[in-house]
């Protein structure tokens, strides 16, 4: 093993998230290439290196460095080197060299001891020569908490996130309690702060771990939907994670909630522990969803005459259900239209536009998803939002569970007197949370879903607590209309929430049945359907073709059938640039989707000429696009998403998309695609029920395809129990219910 030593001139590649840099070092008046994982290094600084030479294929030869020492600068030049590298905050070169002409070998030593002689030199005041001090102060003190930290396996990222909020009291955290980091620092868990506190040599039955482990349920709690867990089933579940039983839960859980971190609640004769945000945010919808419970005297003969003159002009037929819908949305402040395919919601909203349009009022229309938004529009000829854009999305970031702030609030509400959501069933807590505070009392505000559809993917159960709580007007339509009726998409959709039976054949002119038993035999049916059967019939690109899945994992999961689709229908090509990432390669060309909220990516859209027309921020968890250009010089990638929205992204930022010729049934809520494709075999029997087999079946708008086991299928259609989902604003709005015998109670 060899060692140098020399002047870091220059970082040519620093990987944060492991501290793997490629660096130049001046040695001896060589230039030498260095690589290795250093917690933190920057250039000017004096490095003594101990490793290897080794000749790179590509790059020549390196110094691979096995173990580093970074040292103080030892004579004038090298302190001046040092201080003019940017590494101290507020000397540049020429104050730099000032200050080493005027104190020699003694710079150090000043800056450290007597930091007020700075100010000796000319362009230094006396503030000028304190902030100096006490930044290399600091640098001194970072570069040691990042060594320090290094020792409990954190990243260099990690471990700057971690420095940056506690500086120096990291020190004493990590000995008394280190599952602070995991309320405190966002991206790290109960796992990541378990691991440190176990290499801190922390008690296993520590009353710190067994709190976080509480807390962090809570937190996985969420991500699964729920607002709330049963008081037993958070203790058992934390008793799982932890690998031993919890002793005296109920003080723990006191002390969680005397620390406002959780709420405990005793309804229906059950004890319930809710994360504490969770539980104010459904308190507070539900306090403003109250507000907006505001109801207008018209009379009926106004009405009849009003609503007749509207459709005579427009030329829209409504059935009775639908002119009972439009009535109660001139009517109430708040009003929720439901109904599966097929039974006019599209034909009512368009009746509710046109009326309020004849009263003059001026009316915002938005859905949970972009492509949603887009069916919005196409169907009403109104321009429809994102329920982001229209809410104005600021671009802060979501942190500990918190959505991204909107420019549209309670202190800068809509300008709107009518606002109409469809797909309410996709929206959580957190978007009607933020919804409402942008819609003052007095607005109409109309909710249009089909609550048979899955719930939402973010925490929440909004729409089905709505309904169940009797505290709302609800719209109702059952009919299927004589156009629909004509589908099997339609007719069958409704026999599978019915638990009737369904002709499983090819016989039908939209919904097909091929039988299959064996999963490879499946993949090559739905290859051949996309490739060759599908696109002519549907008058459709393969690319607009969705498969469906219940599963991620498994031989007909996402995973598995997105590897296979990719190697069929985007081979790779002399033309088509790759990048190789976690779960396998990306290439141009590709389908792809974003797999988490991002509310801080930058968007563009571009005109002729490569022209920005339009440009913001945000890209959210099931937004689908195309790869346009991998740029491996840049380390970027180009996605084009839905309404020509360009985002780049940088390498480091690939683990938020997949590969999305396969998408669960669950990501594709909210959107519609000209034929699905739904392969189905086998699966766990809480996965696969009636709710599930309806959301994919109603995502399609001319043809379904299941390929696969009809015992599968007819299992999917007799298991009516759905995945409960736990949330408390069915309790919240009922607790705020001022009158107990509401007329629409039942």
């Amino acid at each position: 093993m060899e060692t140098i030593r020399g002047y870091v001139d220059g970082i040519i590649f620093r990987n944060e998230e492991n501290g793997y840099t490629v660096l130049t070092l001046v040695v001896k008046g060589k230039e030498i290439t260095c690589v290795g994982s250093f917690p933190y290094i920057g250039e000017g600084e004096l490095l003594e290196a101990e490793g290897s030479f080794a000749e790179h294929p590509v790059y020549g030869e390196q110094f691979q460095v096995e173990n580093h020492r970074i040292q103080a600068p030892e004579d004038g030049v090298a302190m001046e080197r040092y201080l003019a590298s940017g590494a101290v905050k507020g000397i540049g070169a020429a104050l730099a060299a000032r200050i080493v002409k005027l104190f020699g070998e003694d710079t150090f030593r000043v800056i450290e001891e007597e930091p007020e002689r700075l100010a000796e030199v000319k362009g230094i005041s006396m503030k000028k020569a304190r902030e100096i001090a006490q930044s290399l102060e600091e640098k001194k003190d970072m570069r040691g908490a990042m060594i320090f930290l290094q020792q409990y396996g954190i990243s260099t990222a990690m471990a700057v996130k971690i420095y940056a909020n506690y500086g120096q009291e990291i020190y004493r955290v990590l000995r008394e309690n280190p599952y602070r980091l995991a309320d405190d620092i966002s991206g790290i868990g109960f796992k990541a702060a378990d691991e440190i506190a176990r290499r801190a040599g922390i008690a296993a039955d520590s009353d710190f771990r067994i709190r976080s482990a509480l807390c962090y349920m809570l937190v996985l709690a969420a991500a699964d939907g729920h607002t709330c867990l049963p008081e037993e089933m958070l203790v058992r579940k934390a008793e799982e994670l932890l690998g031993m039983p919890v002793e005296h839960a109920g003080d723990h859980l006191t002390e969680l909630a005397m620390e406002r971190k959780i709420v405990r609640r005793e309804e229906d004769r059950q004890r319930w522990v809710y994360g504490a945000s969770y539980y104010h945010l459904e308190l507070d919808t539900a306090r403003m969803l109250e507000d907006m419970r505001v109801s207008y005297e018209i009379p009926e003969e106004l009405l009849e005459r009003r609503l007749a003159a509207v459709m005579e002009r427009t030329g829209i037929d409504l059935d009775e259900m639908q002119q009972a819908a439009v009535k109660e949305a001139a009517r109430q402040g708040i009003l929720i239209i439901t109904g599966g395919p097929g039974t006019g919601k599209t034909t009512t909203i368009n009746a509710i536009i046109r009326y309020f349009q004849s009263e003059g009022m001026e009316i915002r229309l938005a859905a949970p998803t972009g492509r949603a938004a887009k069916r919005m529009s196409e169907a009403t000829g109104f321009e429809a939002q994102t329920i982001h854009r229209l809410l104005e999305l600021s671009g802060g970031p979501e942190e500990d569970g918190r959505a991204a702030d909107f420019e549209r609030n309670e202190r800068n509400p809509l300008e709107a007197d009518a606002v109409i959501i469809d797909e309410m069933s996709m929206v959580d807590i957190h978007l009607m949370h933020a919804l409402l505070k942008a819609v003052i009392p007095g607005t109409r505000l109309v909710l249009v879903g089909d609550v048979n559809q899955l719930p939402s993917v973010g925490p929440g159960c909004v729409l089905k607590d709505m309904i169940r709580s009797g505290r709302f007007p609800v719209s109702r339509l059952t009919k299927i209309f004589r156009q629909a009726s004509q589908s099997d998409i339609v007719l069958n959709a409704h026999r599978i929430l019915k638990g009737q039976e369904i002709p499983l054949n090819n016989k039908s002119r939209d919904f097909f049945f091929l039988k299959r038993y064996d999963a490879d035999i499946i993949l090559r049916v739905v290859i051949a359907l996309i490739q060759d059967k599908l696109p002519g019939y549907v008058e459709a690109k393969p690319w607009d073709i969705q498969v469906l899945t219940p599963m991620r994992k498994g031989l007909l999961g996402v995973e598995r059938l997105n590897t296979a689709l990719q190697r069929y229908l985007n081979p790779p090509a002399p033309d088509k640039r790759e990048k190789e990432y976690a779960r396998g390669v990306f290439r141009e060309g590709d389908k792809v989707m974003q797999i988490k909220n991002n509310y801080q990516l930058e968007w563009e859209v571009r005109g002729r000429y490569g022209l920005v027309s339009d440009k913001g921020t945000g890209v959210f968890n099931g937004d689908m696009g195309v790869i346009r250009r991998i740029l491996d010089y840049t380390e970027q990638m180009e996605v084009e998403f839905d309404e020509g929205r360009v985002v780049t992204y940088s390498f480091r930022q690939l683990e938020e998309l997949e590969l999305a010729y396969a998408i669960t049934i669950h990501k594709a809520q909210g959107s519609e695609y000209p034929a699905v494709v739904l392969p189905l075999l086998s699966g766990p029997r809480m996965l696969l029920n009636r709710n599930l087999l309806y959301t994919a079946v109603t995502r399609a708008r001319r043809c379904v395809t299941i390929v696969g086991s009809p015992e599968t299928f007819q299992q999917m259609e007799a298991n009516a129990n759905e995945h409960k989902r736990y949330s408390g604003l069915l309790a919240r709005i009922r607790e705020l219910s001022a009158d107990a015998e509401d007329p629409w109670a039942g």
